[in-house]
């Protein structure tokens, strides 16, 4: 009877303590999915602002409308029924439980690289580590061929590669790392590398720069002229987790969401990892470019001499050196050289680039970020939407270029101001779409008439 007893004894105490390691190992890896989707900066577009994290509703403007992102909690609306099958076949295929394709705005060409094992720990964390939310997302509705979502079949078939990423056995642990996330879990080259005409990423082009419409991810390759070629691996790295990298630049616009919802909070050593992925990648360069993007311009030698420049009547009318000692100086100094950690114009990489649509949009959006998890860096400029017309932005910004930043390119219009403030520039790719379309009926018609006549011949 004793020898009964301490047996059963035996085999509770076993049954509970694999019961605590099965919890155990379910909990690391429901924290494991919680940093790979971190890494993923899913929350950036699956979640509104103030909204419920990962409920969905967000609009991500695209070159063809507007493409709401679906619910992604594990609720009736969101994805609770989906199996690990069908998550995978969403995050790296691009299908939903239903079959119907998604569009490459959600980067699936680049999740495509997760391994399987992160796969899993991804779909843990989903179905256990997020709170449900019962929220539907609104339909996309795009125009015209594009609303078929059948025809991403044949754009997946061209320009989806599904393979995880497979290491390089010629390259260090540490650069394999960088390179895994920055190119699927990070899936940097999605906004820093050019589309093609089906907009696809041109990889020929990898990190090159491209346009988001308003902003421009700038050429992050390891070209030193025209990329990040002359940063340092600590300088790549300060950027990367505090938006700031001394004496080059900091964060706007989408990097600075990116950075603030993800970036930040990696590791340090993944960052290491990225910055040497980074500084590694084949360099690419425009010819353009002579000089690095954060060597243009010296402080201004004379900064005292827009006070002595009568005042115009109408204050619409006021110069460009008047409208930066107005709206400007009080932060980055009459000189151009910034203070009490603002940040300088001078050797600034937004004044450097051949593309100047980012300074534009930093005068009329401003930038809003701080980093407080592992600096204490932070940057908050006013935003000028409503404050200048296209003209005096225009006016303002060419005067910072021409005395501060990269001269040549000097020559900004009200009219680029007014596309950026707008949205910027209509898309090509819905008229080629239906020329092509209407092209190819002409085609289809001819062909019958050939065979008609040659019927009617016989």
């Amino acid at each position: 009877m004793k020898q009964t007893l301490i047996l059963s004894a035996a085999l509770a105490l076993g049954s509970l303590s694999s019961a605590a390691i099965a919890a155990e190992s379910d909990n690391a890896l429901i924290e494991r999915g919680h940093y790979i989707s971190t890494a993923s900066d899913c929350v950036a577009c699956h979640t509104t602002e103030g909204g419920a994290e990962f409920a969905g509703g967000k609009a991500i403007e695209t070159p063809l409308g507007e493409i709401f992102a679906p619910n992604i909690t594990p609720s009736k609306t969101g994805i609770g029924s989906y199996t690990y099958e069908q998550f995978d076949a969403a995050v790296r295929e691009g299908i939903r439980a239903d079959g119907a394709h998604l569009y490459p705005a959600m980067p699936y060409t680049a999740y495509a690289k997760i391994t399987d094992e992160d796969m899993k720990a991804l779909y843990a964390y989903f179905m256990q580590g997020v709170e449900p939310v019962e929220q539907a997302s609104p339909e996309s509705e795009l125009p015209f061929p594009f609303n078929i979502r059948l025809s991403m079949l044949g754009w997946n078939l061209l320009f989806l590669d599904g393979k995880p990423y497979q290491a390089d056995s010629s390259k260090s642990d540490q650069w394999n790392r960088g390179a895994y996330l920055g190119e699927a879990l990070a899936h940097c080259s999605t906004c820093h590398t050019p589309r093609n005409l089906m907009m696809a990423e041109d990889r020929s082009q990898l990190l090159g720069g491209a346009s988001l419409g308003t902003w421009y991810a700038p050429n992050i390759s390891s070209d030193v002229n025209s990329g990040i070629g002359n940063w340092s691996e600590a300088e790549i790295v300060s950027y990367l987790k505090s938006g700031h990298a001394d004496g080059k630049s900091q964060a706007a616009g989408p990097m600075a969401e990116a950075i603030a919802h993800s970036l930040q909070h990696l590791d340090d050593e993944d960052l290491q990892a990225l910055a040497v992925w980074l500084k590694s990648v084949p360099a690419v360069s425009d010819a353009a470019d002579t000089q690095p993007a954060d060597s243009h311009g010296q402080a201004l030698a004379d900064p005292d001499a827009v006070l002595m420049e009568p005042l115009p009547e109408d204050m619409a009318d006021m110069s460009g050196a008047q409208l930066y000692e107005a709206a400007c100086s009080s932060c980055h100094q009459a000189d151009g050289t910034g203070a009490g950690g603002l940040p300088s114009l001078v050797n600034n990489t937004v004044l450097g680039r051949s593309n100047t649509d980012n300074l534009v949009m930093a005068i009329l959006d401003g930038v809003k970020y701080r980093n407080e998890i592992k600096t204490s860096y932070g940057v908050d400029m006013l935003a000028f939407r409503n404050e200048l017309s296209d003209a005096q932005i225009a006016q303002v910004a060419n005067y910072t270029l021409e005395n501060f930043g990269r001269a040549e390119v000097a020559d900004i219009s009200a009219d680029e101001v007014a596309v950026l403030r707008n949205g910027g520039p209509a898309s090509n790719l819905l008229p080629m779409a239906r020329w092509g379309m209407g092209l190819g009926a002409v085609v289809v018609v001819l062909l019958l008439l050939v065979w008609v006549v040659r019927r009617r011949a016989k």
